[in-house]
C-alpha cells in the first residue's frame, strides 16, 4: 500500500523559503520516480520537480534555479528546497510515485503518476 504524506506548507514573504517534505512508504523506492506538483484553484495540475529511482531530475522552468529536489532513501524522504519564492508559487503542493518504465529524466506530467499525497499549501505575499 503505497502511502506519501506532505509536510512543511505555510505563509512566506516573497522572496523567502520553505522547504517541503514528503514521506513514502509502501513501495520499492529502486523502482519509482518521484515529483511535486503543484496547484492553484484556477491552474491545471503542474509539475514542478522530479526524481528519478536512479537519481537524475528534471526541473520545470518557471521554478529552475529557485527550486531543489532531492531524497534520502534512508529514512523514505523527498524534499523541495524553495528559495526566492514568488507570489505566482502561492498553491497545494503534493508528492507523487509511479513505477519507473523509462531510464534517464522522470516526468512531469501528472498522467504519468497513479500515487498521491493529500497536498499541503504554499502561500506567498507580496
Amino acid at each position: 500500500h503505497v502511502q506519501l504524506v506532505e509536510s512543511g506548507g505555510g505563509s512566506v514573504q516573497t522572496g523567502g523559503s520553505l522547504r517541503l517534505s514528503c514521506t513514502y512508504s509502501g513501495f520499492n523506492l529502486n523502482n519509482y520516480d518521484l515529483a511535486w506538483f503543484r496547484q492553484s484553484p484556477d491552474k491545471e495540475r503542474e509539475g514542478v520537480a522530479a526524481i528519478a529511482s536512479a537519481g537524475p531530475t528534471n526541473i520545470a522552468d518557471s521554478v529552475k534555479g529557485r527550486f531543489t529536489i532531492s531524497k534520502d532513501n534512508a529514512i523514505n524522504r523527498m524534499y523541495l528546497q524553495m528559495n526566492s519564492l514568488k507570489p505566482e508559487d502561492t498553491a497545494m503542493y503534493y508528492c507523487a510515485a509511479y513505477r519507473s518504465k523509462t531510464w534517464g529524466s522522470p516526468p512531469l506530467s501528472q498522467y504519468a503518476y497513479d500515487n498521491w499525497g493529500q497536498g499541503t499549501q504554499v502561500t506567498v505575499s507580496s
